[in-house]
């Protein structure tokens, strides 16, 4: 898969990390609105050059465009991608907005892109990674029974800390649901399954924030959405989820998820990384750690490019579904809807709980040809 990398900003180096490893994804084509940042970033690889986005979507040597621009420019790229009859994998969040996700799916549902077997894939593939198929694994064995209710916890001081440049983080788009909720929302979905109904409230207690480090140090910014959102989700299966997202909190101790059934509890690492600890309360016993049993070992962000290459080949479902993150996007805009609006919401998107990793898989060996 010969990948055209759009924005090399900060979280590109994960990718080019991975790829690096990954002998059947190749950086060949970067853009980037600073052309010093593509050359840096086109110099990891050795095919790669730093090009204008029409040469790169020009480009004969570009299969897949890998869309790692701001929010606001998601949508716009992949639509220019696909039609262009380029495969594309993006950052999280799918789009800005519903409506913009929803054209994106119809663009690779056209006749067009539907003959040219054009796929549209999204972050996060942290999913794939042990943590949370290790504990999907647990959940469909019914190490707890029947799961009823699961909570999901991020709570920061805000990016603004640590970002060089984080206005984007706090405007149309952002946010911490927006920003971070993805890895919980996409996690809960292969926990759970999809959901149906939400309630919201939140809030926005401060009204500018300040840059913590780099070269803009010290500037002042305005922030335009709320930055500390609660909600429930109410599941298919009938599971509840609590929901909380912040960035005006300094510290907690809570979990990151837990998923809570009839005859015990699981709790998951970090969603934001691929790995970490799964732990299994069984009614009687205690918390015991479960060793590793299913998702891509070693793995780093771009492994849900990887994968979508694979099951391509394979003539299969990609694991990064656009429905999903479709879907992960109308649960974000809803809690927002119903926290401004005070009653809950019914969705109008829904989803398939995407195939599972079903056991430890060592995504290097197989794309060396060393594993089938």
């Amino acid at each position: 898969m010969r990948v055209g990398v759009v924005g090399a900003g900060k979280i590109s180096s994960q990718y080019s990390q991975s790829f690096q490893r990954l002998s059947q994804v190749e950086v060949t084509a970067v853009c980037d609105l600073d052309i010093g940042r593509a050359e840096l970033l086109a110099v990891e690889h050795l095919s790669a050059r730093a090009m204008s986005l029409e040469e790169l979507l020009g480009s004969p040597d570009v299969d897949l465009v890998l869309n790692l621009t701001t929010p606001a420019a998601h949508a716009p790229v992949a639509l220019a991608a696909l039609a262009a009859g380029r495969h594309v994998y993006g950052e999280k969040p799918l789009a800005a907005t519903t409506d913009d996700g929803l054209r994106m799916l119809d663009a690779v549902g056209s006749p067009s892109a539907a003959a040219s077997g054009l796929r549209l894939g999204c972050a996060p593939d942290t999913v794939l990674g042990t943590g949370v198929q290790t504990a999907r694994t647990a959940l469909d064995a019914g190490a707890i029974g029947v799961p009823h209710a699961a909570t999901a916890f991020m709570l920061t001081p805000g990016h603004e800390r640590w970002h060089p440049d984080p206005a984007f983080y706090y405007q149309p788009g952002g946010g911490p649901l927006f920003d971070m909720g993805p890895y919980y929302l996409t996690s809960l979905i292969h926990l759970l399954g999809p959901v149906r109904r939400v309630v919201g409230a939140a809030s926005r207690p401060r009204a500018t924030r300040t840059v913590g480090e780099g070269p803009r140090a010290g500037t002042t910014f305005d922030v335009e959405v709320d930055t500390h959102v609660t909600g429930i989700l109410e599941h298919w299966s009938g599971a509840l989820t609590t929901l909380v997202m912040s960035f005006d909190t300094w510290a907690g101790r809570v979990p990151r998820i837990e998923v809570y059934g009839d005859d015990g509890s699981l709790s998951l690492p970090d969603p934001n990384y691929f790995n970490g600890s799964v732990e299994l309360f069984t009614a009687g016993g205690d918390w015991e750690e479960i060793p590793a049993s299913a998702g891509y070992v070693h793995a780093g962000r771009g492994y849900g490019v990887a994968d979508l290459a694979l099951s391509l080949d394979a003539g299969r479902p990609h694991r990064t579904a656009a429905e999903v993150a479709m879907h992960v996007l109308d649960i974000m805009e809803s809690v927002h809807a119903a926290a401004d609006g005070g009653a809950g919401v019914v969705l109008t998107t829904t989803c398939e709980r995407p195939e599972p990793v079903p056991s430890l898989v060592d995504l290097t060996a197989v794309l060396s040809g060393d594993v089938a």
